[in-house]
């Protein structure tokens, strides 16, 4: 297993210089994209036997100082990153073949080699054994999706990618660094160990210091006020928007949240401490205005984006509760929320590339010229609401229960609201999918939606994509047990 795990990141990689050599021969070039892809994933499975015994594979990189190196270490909440980041590389090159061409983008055999170096990034965030190679590669991760944020070249692409850029290095640089740098000399040591490594190391008021510098740090995770990144970064190509809410890089924020709480301050220091209540209280605070401004949003990528913000909340907010529980669902809801926002992208970008719309008030009665794609967009909904038998209804009800362990019983509450409101922003676009009609010949929308022509879908590899995602947020809830098993270790003091 040991020798296994430099594979892991050096897979993609080769894809990468392979995509590069066959930047002439497109079907050569995605054919390339996908054995690459498989073949990490099924390298990352390879692995999970192992840690699913009780085993921890680790790898000593390069030894820098006595007790500080650089190290790859599987865990359980690893694991499932790597898993979910892997296994959704797959699906989104599928997608990205259909949306691509179908869209007539302009280098892309530029998107393919920096999606591939992305995902090597990603799983190095997911198999760091330490915090300075998670965050090496977290560094990693931020600088080669730029090319991608920016792809189209545009004034407002380029001005975008500055936003993105700009917030995630100087959070990282500027509060995350710090908070390592403070733990390595107050521990002497930066390895993720069960339990923490923080304890009686530091003071009360020390613990809510470094957990500021941490939550903010991770500018990733995008808690307000820093989450403008993530909704400035809509511009890029709709495969590079599931990038970035599903596969890889708002994932590799909240991951690195729960790393944090549980092997760097341990739950049992960070529960029910006041650092702790006010960290929850932001992420609540986050959970909910995001909701409320996705509503407003008429762009329906924007509308996913705030989605987004007020979901990964909801990881921060189980984190922040730090019970055994709460911890899990956390963990749990990295794998739910990814293929349910997933799904969701994925059919924005197919109504792109079919029709050439982006307004949710431009949506009536599309869900009869594209049938498909907008009966997944209700179950990828369903899971973001958090409704049974998707997959993002027991993610929630393990983070409910989390917070009911740790008696902070109006967090629920908090929980529940949200649901209510990702009902208010999701179901209407649905409602005027399958119950508005159509435009008429005289509306703006009729060269668009094609009149009352018959059945216009995206390209095939973007429904076959959406299916199998869609697919996989259903499967999700039936596989709940087998991730809460991978989980429990992270339950334990």
């Amino acid at each position: 297993m040991e020798s296994l795990l430099p594979w892991t990141i050096v897979i993609p990689l080769i894809g990468a210089g392979l995509i590069i050599l066959a930047r002439h021969r497109p079907n050569l070039r995605e054919t390339v994209t996908l054995l690459t892809a498989a073949a990490l994933f099924l390298s990352v499975v390879s692995l999970t036997p192992a840690v699913l015994d009780g085993g921890r594979p680790s790898l000593v990189i390069w030894g820098i100082l006595p007790g500080l190196d650089l190290m790859l270490r599987v865990e359980p909440l690893g694991m499932l990153f790597g898993l979910v980041a892997s296994g959704l590389w797959i699906v989104n090159s599928l997608y990205s073949i259909g949306y691509m061409r179908g869209n007539k983008e302009q280098s892309q055999t530029r998107f393919y080699f920096f999606f591939a170096v992305s995902l090597a990034a990603a799983i190095g965030v997911a198999f760091a054994g330490n915090m300075l190679t998670l965050f090496m590669f977290y560094e990693i991760l931020t600088i080669c999706t730029y090319p991608l944020v920016t792809h189209s070249g545009t004034a407002e692409a380029v001005k975008s990618g500055r936003t993105y850029l700009g917030i995630l290095i100087s959070t990282s640089i500027g509060l995350l660094m710090v908070g390592i740098i403070w733990t390595w000399n107050a521990a002497g040591t930066l390895d993720f160990t069960p339990g923490g490594i923080l304890k009686g190391k530091v003071s009360d008021g020390l613990i809510g210091v470094l957990l500021f510098l941490y939550m903010y740090g991770i500018g990733k995770a995008a808690l307000m006020p820093i989450h403008r990144w993530l909704p400035a970064a809509m511009v890029a190509p709709t495969p590079v928007s599931a990038l970035l809410h599903a596969v890889a890089v708002v994932k590799a924020g909240v991951f690195t949240v729960l790393k944090v709480i549980i092997y760097i301050f341990g739950i049992e220091l960070v529960n029910g401490t006041a650092a702790s209540l006010l960290l929850a209280g932001i992420a609540a605070a986050t959970l909910l205005f995001a909701s409320v401004i996705a509503m407003q949003k008429d762009n329906l990528k924007a509308r996913l984006a705030y989605s987004t913000v007020s979901q990964l909340s909801y990881i921060i907010l189980g984190a922040a509760i730090a019970t055994g529980a709460s911890v899990i669902g956390g963990g749990m809801h990295i794998a739910m929320h990814a293929f349910g926002k997933i799904t969701l992208f994925f059919c924005a970008g197919a109504i792109y590339t079919a029709h050439h719309l982006t307004l949710v008030s431009e949506l009536n009665g599309i869900g009869r010229k594209m049938p498909v794609t907008m009966i997944a967009f209700v179950v990828g909904a369903l899971s973001i609401i958090g409704l049974p038998p998707m997959g993002g209804s027991l993610s929630k009800w393990h983070l409910m229960l989390g917070a009911a362990e740790g008696e902070q019983f109006i967090f629920i509450a908090v929980w529940m609201l949200s649901s209510i409101l990702s009902v208010a922003y999701l179901m209407p676009i649905v409602v005027r999918a399958f119950f508005r009609p159509l435009p008429t010949p005289q509306s703006v929308g009729v060269a668009a939606t094609g009149g009352e022509g018959g059945i216009e879908e995206a390209p095939l590899f973007c429904l076959i994509a959406i299916v199998i995602s869609a697919a996989g947020t259903f499967a999700l809830f039936f596989a709940a047990g087998d991730i809460g098993q991978l989980l429990a270790p992270l339950a334990k003091p």
